[in-house]
């Protein structure tokens, strides 16, 4: 009887909340002032070719002093309906500083992160298009990407949208394939240029077998599709090895280098691109 009346007791007390939807926004001012001034540091990973060491590429990673870790600062973002502020701001100053590059980085492609809200936005293909016009980078050296972390929607009006970007010459990857929600219907539907293996998928890829069957048939399926194929979290001189003998066109990760500011990528790129030649 004790435990059927707590149950009741918590049902009830449950039925009493409002439910989330028509709960207010929680305001995270901070957050607001610092999106406002536009208070964000964005670094870079580079994009490394396995087999020269070539850089031909960077993604860009959010950094902010009130919430340094990217996934934690969105997910406060998120909870005060800032996100896509957020996102839109990233992407406005990673273009903007893209387009300044010189010397090593000049002619360097700048990879920016959407979230499905961005891409599921009526008119977000307008909006980036224009941002990249007033930034005065060719969109030849943008590439999107497309995350996991939750179900796209409706796929033919994301493709749509996709389309008319990668008709004006942007490239497209799906990012964290293979550990998030994204199924074989993403690589039939979007029109994609890059897939990014998740790092999950690797993690093991020396001492599994397993682990080794399972991502050597995903990049054979990714070229089989015509697909640049880009492996995250490459951390180990041997699980490079594989990837390369496997087929790999690029990778990200600490065997290469981390996050780097943009003077730290100027040198990091020039040198690696110079022992490359």
């Amino acid at each position: 009887m004790i435990i059927w009346d707590s149950i009741f007791d918590w049902g009830r007390r449950s039925s009493d909340q409002p439910p989330a939807a028509s709960r207010p926004v929680e305001r995270d001012r901070r957050l607001e002032s610092v999106i406002a001034q536009e208070q964000i540091e964005v670094q870079y990973q580079p994009m490394i070719e396995p087999g020269s060491g070539f850089i031909v590429g960077a993604e860009a990673l959010v950094r902010a002093r009130i919430e340094p870790d990217a996934e934690q600062l969105f997910a406060r973002a998120a909870k005060a309906r800032l996100d896509e502020r957020l996102s839109r701001l990233v992407q406005r100053i990673a273009l903007r500083r893209a387009a300044a590059w010189e010397g090593p980085l000049k002619h360097l492609s700048v990879s920016l992160n959407l979230l499905p809200s961005d891409i599921r936005a009526e008119g977000y293909e307008d909006w980036l298009l224009e941002e990249i016009d007033v930034a005065g980078i060719a969109p030849s050296r943008v590439i999107l990407e497309i995350t996991e972390s939750e179900p796209l929607g409706e796929l033919d009006a994301i493709a749509d949208r996709l389309t008319i970007l990668r008709a004006a010459g942007i490239r497209i990857a799906l990012d964290d394939f293979g550990t998030g929600y994204a199924s074989l219907a993403y690589l039939t539907r979007l029109p994609l240029d890059i897939l990014k293996i998740d790092r999950d998928l690797i993690a093991n890829i020396a001492s599994g077998e397993r682990d080794r069957c399972v991502v050597s048939s995903v990049i054979d399926l990714a070229r089989g599709l015509r697909l640049t194929v880009l492996v995250e979290g490459v951390e180990s001189t041997p699980q490079l090895a594989m990837l390369s003998q496997w087929g790999c066109d690029l990778y990200q990760g600490f065997l290469g280098a981390g996050a780097l500011t943009e003077d730290e990528l100027a040198r990091f790129v020039g040198a690696a691109n110079v022992e490359a030649a």
